[in-house]
């Protein structure tokens, strides 16, 4: 799946969610995400290589987490973000099959996350980073085949100036 996705360091989060209440339009429920970020022994940000991130989500206390395996590549030259996420069983097994093909782990990255559904394939994430100050405010806008990647990262711009936000940034969490 292609995607753009575009970040933004919030000045404040209340302002933000109160903003996006005034036009009806209303964060999920706190959940809890962990990352294992993995990365090539050779890997250098900015440089087309892939990621493997290992995910543990819990969305409720009375429920079970779920584990997910995502490969992502950012494509530089286009803004574009391949992912392809999977639901795993044997969280363990993914771990050791990562390590065996010569990833090692980067970081790890816990957040207290809420999401928006803006429309087809668009979502807003509010994110609260154990590790760093502040909130930061993320949109995933998957792309069609005939989609302009440009177009696209400049309709995220523009939503996010909409709403008061102009502080971007293209690292990773892990990079922060």
């Amino acid at each position: 799946m292609k995607q753009v996705i575009l970040k933004a360091k919030l000045k404040n989060h209340d302002d933000f969610e109160d903003k996006l209440s005034d036009i009806n339009l209303d964060f999920s429920p706190v959940y809890w995400q962990h990352d294992r970020v993995y990365v090539p022994k050779n890997y250098k940000p900015h440089a087309n290589f892939p990621r493997l991130t290992m995910r543990t989500e819990m969305k409720a206390v009375d429920k079970p987490a779920k584990y997910f395996f995502i490969l992502k590549r950012h494509i530089e030259d286009s803004g574009v973000d391949i992912v392809e996420t999977t639901e795993i069983k044997n969280y363990e097994e993914i771990v050791n099959i990562i390590l065996q093909l010569g990833f090692k782990l980067a970081k790890e990255v816990s957040r207290r996350r809420q999401t928006l559904k803006m429309g087809e394939g668009t979502y807003i994430h509010l994110d609260k980073i154990e590790t760093l100050p502040g909130y930061y405010a993320k949109i995933e806008s998957t792309l069609d085949a005939n989609d302009s990647t440009i177009e696209a990262k400049q309709d995220l711009a523009k939503t996010f100036q909409t709403l008061g936000e102009n502080n971007f940034t293209e690292n990773a969490y892990f990079e922060l």
